[in-house]
C-alpha cells in the first residue's frame, strides 16, 4: 500500500470521528505537511463547534500551599516542610484574593497545592466549605489525580469515597494537573513519589463515575518519546469511552511544552524544552485529531505565546484558556507570557474568530 492511500484512509478514518490507533496518529504527525494537519485539525472542529467562537475564561490560581513531597523534576516552586519559604495560604489570603478576583470578573479559583505530607481530608473539607460559605458563587476548581492519590492514601479510603467528600464540601471541578505523560517509564524519573499512571486514570475513572467535571492536559517535550506521546492520548480518550453516557467525563484537553528554567530535568540532567511552534502547533492539530470524544481543545498561550497559540485555533483549538491571575508553577519555570481581559479577547479577534466568556462547564456567558 503506497504512502498516499495509507494516507487517505486514516484522514477518511479521522475524519469520521473514529478512533485512530497511536501508529496511525503518529503517521499522520509526521507525514502530512503542517497545513494538512492543521486542516484536518480544523475541519474536526468544526465538526464540534460549527460556529466561529472561541472560549475563554477569568480564574485565579491559588496555591493552597507549597510543600510538597513529589519532588518532581520539572518544578522549582515547591519546598519542603521545614524550608523558610514554606507556607500554607490562610483565609484571610484568599479572601483578598478572591475579591481582587471578583473586581476583574472571574468567579473560579483553580486551587493547587501539592502533596503536602501533614494536610488531609479534613483540612481540605474545612478549606472548601469556608471558601463556599464566605463566596458560594465562587466555583472551585480544585487538586488533581496525584492530590487525590495522597488523600485516600493518608485516610486509607478509596478515590470515590476521597472525592465525595470533598464534593460535599465545595468541589467543583477535578483539574487535569499531574498527568505530565501518562507512561511509568517516564513519570518514574519525572516524579517517583507521585502517582502512577494507572492510578491518574482510576481517580478520574471515578470522577467521572460521579460526573465531576474534569479536564485532561498533557506536559510533553523533554524525556517522552513521540510514541508515549500518542500513548498518552489513547489512554486519555479510552477512559473518555467509558464514562456513563451522560455524564460530562473530560470537557477540555489542554497540552503543553515543558518549562525548563531552573529545573532539575535542565539543570541536572541537561533535558531542555526544544519543542518549535510547528511542533505546538502539530500536537494541537494530532490532539483534535486523536481525542474525537473530548468537546474542546486548549491552545496554552501561556507556555507558547500569542502567535502561536493564535494559528492553533486554526488547528483544531476552539479555546484560549485563562487570563491566569496570578499563576506560579510554570511562569517560575519560564513561561512568562501575560494578557489581562481585554488583551485575550483582541488576540481571538485578531485571529478571526469571536471571543466568548465561559465557566468551567463551558457554559457560554
Amino acid at each position: 500500500m503506497t504512502g498516499k492511500m495509507n494516507t487517505k484512509k486514516i484522514v477518511d478514518k479521522a475524519l469520521a470521528l473514529d478512533f485512530l490507533t497511536p501508529e496511525e496518529g503518529i503517521f499522520l504527525f509526521g507525514y502530512l505537511s503542517l497545513a494538512d494537519l492543521m486542516a484536518i485539525g480544523h475541519a474536526i472542529r468544526q465538526r464540534h463547534h460549527p460556529d466561529d467562537t472561541v472560549s475563554w475564561i477569568i480564574d485565579r490560581n491559588v496555591n493552597i500551599t507549597n510543600v510538597c513531597i513529589s519532588g518532581c523534576k520539572f518544578c522549582n516552586f515547591y519546598r519542603t516542610g521545614q524550608s523558610k519559604e514554606a507556607y500554607i495560604t490562610t483565609i484571610p489570603e484568599y479572601c483578598i484574593k478572591i475579591e481582587e478576583m471578583k473586581r476583574l470578573g472571574g468567579n473560579q479559583l483553580l486551587l493547587q497545592g501539592g502533596m503536602h505530607p501533614n494536610l488531609g481530608l479534613d483540612f481540605y473539607e474545612k478549606l472548601f466549605s469556608d471558601l463556599k460559605q464566605r463566596y458560594p458563587e465562587v466555583r472551585l476548581h480544585a487538586l488533581g489525580p496525584p492530590e487525590i492519590v495522597h488523600l485516600a492514601r493518608m485516610e486509607r479510603t478509596t478515590y470515590r469515597k476521597a472525592l465525595e467528600r470533598l464534593m460535599a464540601a465545595g468541589l467543583d471541578s477535578l483539574p487535569g494537573a499531574g498527568a505530565e505523560i501518562l507512561v511509568d517509564r517516564v513519570r518514574k524519573i519525572l516524579s517517583p513519589v507521585k502517582c502512577s499512571a494507572g492510578e491518574w486514570l482510576d481517580v478520574m475513572k471515578a470522577a467521572h463515575e460521579l460526573d465531576l467535571t474534569t479536564s485532561a492536559t498533557m506536559m510533553f517535550g523533554h524525556l517522552e518519546t513521540l510514541k508515549e506521546r500518542f500513548l498518552h492520548l489513547a489512554a486519555i480518550r479510552d477512559l473518555q469511552s467509558k464514562k456513563p453516557p451522560s455524564h460530562k467525563g473530560f470537557l477540555n484537553f489542554i497540552p503543553w511544552p515543558f518549562q525548563d528554567r531552573h529545573t532539575a530535568l535542565k539543570d541536572r540532567m541537561g533535558i531542555q524544552n526544544k519543542v518549535t511552534p510547528e511542533e505546538y502547533i502539530r500536537m494541537i492539530a494530532i490532539s483534535r485529531i486523536m481525542l474525537p470524544n473530548i468537546p474542546h481543545i486548549q491552545a496554552s498561550w501561556l507556555t507558547v505565546g500569542k502567535q502561536t497559540a493564535q494559528l492553533c485555533l486554526h488547528a483544531g483549538a476552539n479555546d484560549f484558556g485563562s487570563i491566569m491571575i496570578e499563576e506560579n508553577v510554570v511562569s517560575v519555570a519560564g513561561a512568562n507570557h501575560q494578557f489581562d481581559a481585554d488583551g485575550i479577547q483582541q488576540a481571538i479577534r485578531e485571529a478571526g474568530f469571536e471571543p466568548r466568556l465561559r465557566d468551567q462547564d463551558f457554559e457560554l456567558h
